[in-house]
């Protein structure tokens, strides 16, 4: 009696064992096959706070989990180990749980871009810093139409303009726009010490501000790569010399939103802070924010004994010594050889 109840035991616990031994390796099968999906892949958002049930939860309910109690089982029991990082995630084709879990963990976020041009001023800086944050990929911080305040109580810089690095920036969905600033300044901020301890002896610039502030003026002047160090050369030619700069680029910065595609006369004579044709020195703030290439310029100009440049098409300039030689320049390549519109000399 006792042989056969054990017997029948015996039975009961062998059918058990092999009937979990049977569904368990039906569900490590199952835990092993590749998820539903898409050919080109997705990306999945973990949001703030999110626990691995709700993560499994959620999949499922988007048809990426044939169950989720896989998931979970998987994360739990199968490759225990750290939590999960919020932010978004690609999943490729033919990923696995392992493989996705795998990526939650220890997988670099998606990165989205935000591309600073050189010779922006700060004002499309936070265009595009507004654009960012309307599209969900900021967060925001600073208050619509504080941003300078901002920079400034975070820098102590006393103007934001020139002070972000144009570069194309990645980051995660969720960087906020102080984040961003703080971290494109920093840039600008190490570019600018790094020339200035490479800066030529006996330039006329007291500060890596005032580098900074010429390297702006350089950026706006030309978009000519090969001619940074010219351009350079002749202001700092005019700053030794103690003539005004009479740049253009700076009287349109003056401007403000008055400026309408065109410098007249009077604009050249109407005196302000940034009209380096009725002030001489260097304006009191940079005009943009220069690049790399045109600070390197600022702080070493090339050897020239150029004072003056106009445009001669193409983007590109010509460089003359004396007045009479850019005289001549400008009607030859403003004024289409017609001496009798020069109005140089009133």
């Amino acid at each position: 009696m006792i042989k056969s109840a054990f017997k029948a035991l015996l039975v009961a616990v062998l059918v058990v064992a092999f009937a979990a031994i049977g569904l368990g390796w039906f569900v490590w099968q199952e835990m092993q096959q590749p998820l539903d999906i898409p050919e080109e892949g997705l990306v999945y958002e973990i949001p703030q706070g999110a626990s691995v049930r709700s993560v499994a939860r959620d999949m499922k309910q988007k048809s990426l989990l044939p169950n989720p109690w896989y998931f979970e089982l998987w994360a739990r029991w199968v490759e225990p180990g750290s939590v999960i990082k919020t932010g978004e995630y690609f999943i490729a084709s033919g990923a696995t749980i392992s493989d996705v879990l795998r990526e939650f963990r220890h997988g670099v976020p998606v990165q989205h871009k935000l591309t600073i041009v050189e010779g922006s001023r700060f004002t499309d800086v936070v265009t595009k810093l507004e654009q960012a944050i309307e599209a969900g990929l900021m967060k925001r911080i600073i208050e619509p139409g504080h941003y300078a305040e901002a920079f400034t109580a975070m820098t102590g810089e006393k103007s934001p303009e020139g002070w972000v690095f144009p570069d194309t920036y990645h980051f995660p969905k969720g960087q906020t726009d102080k984040g961003f600033l703080k971290q494109a300044y920093r840039r600008m901020k190490e570019t600018l010490m790094r020339a200035w301890e490479q800066r030529q002896p006996d330039l006329p610039l007291k500060s890596p501000y005032e580098a900074l502030i010429l390297a702006s003026i350089i950026e706006k002047e030309t978009g000519a790569a090969a001619e940074r160090p010219m351009i350079g050369g002749v202001f700092t030619n005019r700053l030794k010399k103690n003539m005004k700069l009479q740049t253009d680029p700076t009287v349109i910065y003056g401007m403000g939103d008055s400026y309408k595609g065109n410098i007249r006369k009077k604009d050249l004579r109407s005196d302000n802070p940034f009209n380096t044709y009725t002030r001489k020195g260097l304006p009191p703030t940079p005009i943009a924010m220069p690049g790399e290439a045109a600070i390197m310029a600022a702080v070493n100009p090339a050897a020239t004994d150029a004072l003056f440049f106009v445009a001669r098409g193409k983007g590109r300039h010509y460089f003359s010594t004396t007045y009479k030689e850019h005289k001549q320049a400008v009607i030859k390549y403003l004024l289409g050889g017609n001496a009798k519109r020069y109005r140089g000399d009133d």
